[in-house]
């Protein structure tokens, strides 16, 4: 009964919410263009799409990258057979369409009402669905269900807290429901497979898969650019600390915690790499507010004895500065908002690195490089100097923690081949 309750509930919350939702579209689209085109495919008219295509949706950009080696083997194996992709957002459409031009349809998925969903159901009819992440929409999985469509989850996840919260009786029948609908869960870690099926998801279905990010790290530097890299700083024997991916508020952060190791260690070179392109500048000002030799990296300027700090102001070059350095922090994980940023590049080039406390997207994978030795949370600036001091005041146990990062990397690798397995499984059952 509270099953039907709660359905019937959502489905008018749906329709009542519709317009405000495309007004909401409109209204960032002020400021973000892409908001307001394809809206017909977010009512659900997608156009021409083969049928029996594979559909694989990720939400937004972080998605479509996590989905990227998953794509190119599923294009490998199904030479004959279309990929439909969904996004949700205008950036994870972009990535796509960047990173596979026409060799894949791309649409955005439809809102979840009972009208949208059906009616992308209806002009797809794709063979079978590949949802990344945990993204569960009750009338989209109910159109899969209506067309026949079996849906897997990939790198799934539900954290103990959301657990704990769909426990609820008021919508526990409706999750259960939701979850035995799929045809596979390939869950992150045995401990979110064990989730999944005590919220009603059959135990035969889910399978722990591990996590992708493992597997989806971008190749790296050797150590022959890295040593020509440190020689054209003139730097072959001084200490290197990166501070990558950096936001607003992080680099007077990262400069403070430089100022106080430099009086401990004066040869040590920063390199500081923004997230973004435009802050490049507001980050050369601040540098030069506070009077630091500086070298930006873009204009090729030398980099002398003097130079404490180089602004990384390129595109694509932090592996090779990971490559490069002694230490690393990793940024979006100092203030609260961003909630951090990938850190298996710098443990799978052996690098020591630490974060702010502000990791949540990241959380359960530093949990795991916190306790093999690999990483280390900074709560405050002064845990931040504490840290990066040690690493660089004994090198070996810097080497240590890098090789411990590298060898957790190797050993929780292969979930792209266990999912392709998964989904090749599901594929022959259709077939």
């Amino acid at each position: 009964m509270a099953d039907l309750i709660v359905r019937g509930v959502y489905r008018l919350a749906t329709w009542a919410a519709l317009p405000f939702v495309l007004a909401y579209f409109y209204w960032r689209g002020r400021r973000e263009p892409a908001y307001r085109r394809y809206w017909k495919e977010r009512l659900g008219w997608i156009g021409d799409v083969p049928a029996r295509a594979i559909w694989i949706h990720a939400a937004s950009v972080g998605e479509a990258i996590l989905v990227t080696p998953l794509i190119r083997r599923l294009e490998q194996a199904y030479p004959d057979r279309a990929i439909l992709v969904t996004t949700m957002t205008p950036t994870g459409r972009e990535r796509i369409e960047r990173t596979f031009a026409d060799d894949v349809y791309c649409r955005y998925v439809p809102l979840d009402t009972l009208g949208a969903t059906r009616r992308f159901m209806h002009r797809a009819r794709p063979g079978l669905g590949v949802i990344a992440e945990t993204e569960l929409w009750p009338h989209l999985l109910a159109a899969a269900d209506r067309y026949e469509v079996p849906i897997a989850l990939v790198n799934a996840s539900v954290s103990q807290r959301s657990a704990a919260r769909y426990q609820n009786p008021l919508w526990r029948q409706t999750i259960a429901r939701m979850l035995a609908s799929l045809a596979a869960i390939g869950a992150a870690s045995p401990a979110h497979a064990e989730r999944f099926v005590a919220l009603g998801a059959s135990a035969e279905r889910v399978h722990a898969i591990g996590n992708l990010k493992y597997d989806n790290i971008p190749a790296g530097a050797d150590e022959s650019e890295a040593t020509a890299l440190r020689d054209d700083w003139q730097a072959p024997d001084r200490p290197i600390w990166v501070a990558a991916s950096t936001h607003e508020g992080e680099e007077a952060r990262v400069l403070d915690a430089w100022a106080e190791l430099r009086a401990r260690h004066p040869e040590l070179l920063l390199v500081i790499a923004p997230r973004h392109p435009q802050r490049f500048d507001s980050v050369a000002e601040l540098l030069e507010a506070r009077g630091i030799v500086f070298a930006r990296r873009s204009t090729g300027q030398l980099v002398g004895d003097d130079t404490g700090v180089v602004l990384a102001d390129t595109l694509g070059e932090v592996p090779l500065f990971y490559a490069a350095a002694n230490v690393v922090l990793v940024g979006g994980s100092l203030v609260p908002g961003i909630e951090g940023h990938n850190v298996l590049e710098a443990a799978a080039l052996a690098r020591a690195f630490c974060v702010g406390p502000y990791v949540r997207e990241w959380r359960e994978i530093v949990d795991a490089l916190v306790a093999a030795e690999a990483a280390c949370v900074c709560d405050t600036p002064a845990a931040l100097v504490a840290t990066l001091d040690e690493w660089l005041a004994d090198p070996d146990l810097a080497a240590a923690a890098g090789r411990a990062g590298r060898q957790l990397v190797h050993e929780r690798s292969g979930a792209l081949e266990r999912s392709m397995q998964m989904i090749e499984t599901l594929a022959h059952d259709r077939a």
